[in-house]
């Protein structure tokens, strides 16, 4: 039994010191990853438990765990893969693919008539929170560019 403890504590190490390429990884993704090693390390412990005659205790500690892995399992099936968000879906796009003048204003937060430096203060504040490297998403970080390529005229 020490030697499978002694084994658990290497992983979980090994596991922290894997931490390190999270350096620039958004906190939803850490957070992700460490519920996924949370329940991953419980199932391995009920394995454990189960195979050294300690069943009843094991079958508790599953009834305590399935619930979560249930709940993970299920936000992991997103059925709009691509858009951003888990389970969003891709906002509607205008004829020509490209989203109007109103929506890129509303997107900036902007009112009508607004100056080029306006928008493009709004622009940075914007991708100061919604750029992936600052824990912001890679959907909204390209809403946020196309609105202000729309409102200062630089349709690809």
């Amino acid at each position: 039994m020490l030697i499978w403890i002694a084994l658990a504590l290497g992983a979980v190490f090994l596991l922290m010191g894997g931490m390190r390429a999270f350096e620039r990884a958004n906190i939803t993704t850490i957070k992700s990853f460490a519920t996924w090693v949370g329940i991953l390390g419980g199932l391995t412990a009920m394995v454990i438990l189960f195979l050294t005659g300690r069943g009843g205790i094991a079958m508790t500690g599953l009834m305590v765990i399935g619930p979560m892995l249930w709940g993970k399992l299920r936000a992991s099936q997103t059925p709009f893969l691509g858009t951003g968000q888990a389970g969003t879906p891709p906002p509607p796009r205008g004829k020509s693919g490209w989203m109007s003048t109103e929506e890129a204003m509303q997107v900036l937060g902007l009112k009508p008539g607004a100056t080029t430096a306006e928008i493009r203060e709004a622009h940075l504040r914007l991708m100061r929170t919604a750029h992936p490297d600052s824990g912001g998403s890679d959907w909204l970080a390209a809403r946020v560019n196309q609105a202000r390529d729309v409102l200062l005229g630089k349709r690809k």
